[in-house]
């Protein structure tokens, strides 16, 4: 019997990543660094710094995004990289820093407290990279979480071991919960709405300048109230579309 028809074609091993890919991902780098950083500053006390640092990681969060679109270098393996260096920077970062903080003396309480705060916030993206919704997101981004409860490290505010634990536990359910909150990603280019773009960026730095080192836990405030009033910040910044 003649075989050679059944000839198997070697498998071709995928290509690496090019520059263009790459250089997306070295941001995504600084974004779980600066997480890590924070981590180990909270480990030695240093709150504050910890806090700022979770900040940092916000920056390189960003970034990434803002990079891999300019260079068109998008790629799965960018969104799962992504995705964890979001677990470690605004899951487990914040968690040990507010449980440092405020839930040292309330023992087992504050451990459930930061542990539950890091697996929603783990479930939170889990679910985001396998449910594509169009529009608002579901449920408070952890990134917003996590700096919601750093803002309060970095503004000095004392607050009760219960009350604050209370606030971890509210952000764990509103993480995996379906309340809407605004997503920016929305905007279409060329229809946002400019002068209100100018008055929230003016409003920021007016509280920035005036309020110091409250300014972070303002800002955060308003984000985290605005879901719970299902107020829309994309569709309030944007113009309507033509028809």
């Amino acid at each position: 019997m003649n075989l050679k028809f059944l000839k198997f074609k070697p498998r071709r091993k995928k290509s690496s990543l090019t520059w263009r890919e790459i250089i997306p991902n070295m941001v995504t780098s600084g974004n779980i660094i600066s997480g890590v950083i924070s981590l180990v500053l909270s480990f030695h006390g240093y709150y504050a710094e910890a806090g700022w640092a979770i900040f940092a990681a916000v920056f390189f969060d960003f970034m990434d995004g803002v990079v891999a679109r300019m260079l068109s270098g998008g790629t799965q393996f960018g969104i799962e990289f992504d995705s964890i260096a979001d677990v470690v920077s605004f899951g487990a970062a914040p968690a040990l820093l507010f449980y440092g903080a405020y839930l040292q003396d309330i023992k087992i309480t504050g451990v459930i407290a930061a542990c539950l705060f890091s697996l929603c916030g783990g479930l939170r993206l889990a679910r985001f990279n396998v449910v594509h919704s169009a529009g608002s997101f579901q449920g408070i981004p952890i990134p917003a979480a996590g700096l919601f409860i750093s803002s309060f490290i970095i503004a000095g505010i004392d607050i009760n071991q219960i009350i604050a634990a209370l606030l971890m536990f509210s952000l764990s359910i509103l993480m995996v919960s379906k309340v809407p909150y605004g997503n920016l990603k929305t905007l279409r280019k060329g229809y946002a709405n400019r002068l209100k773009f100018v008055f929230v960026f003016s409003l920021m730095f007016l509280t920035a300048v005036s309020a110091g080192k409250y300014a972070p836990v303002i800002l955060m405030s308003i984000y985290v109230a605005s879901g719970l009033l299902r107020f829309d910040w994309g569709k309030w910044l944007s113009l309507p579309a033509p028809e």
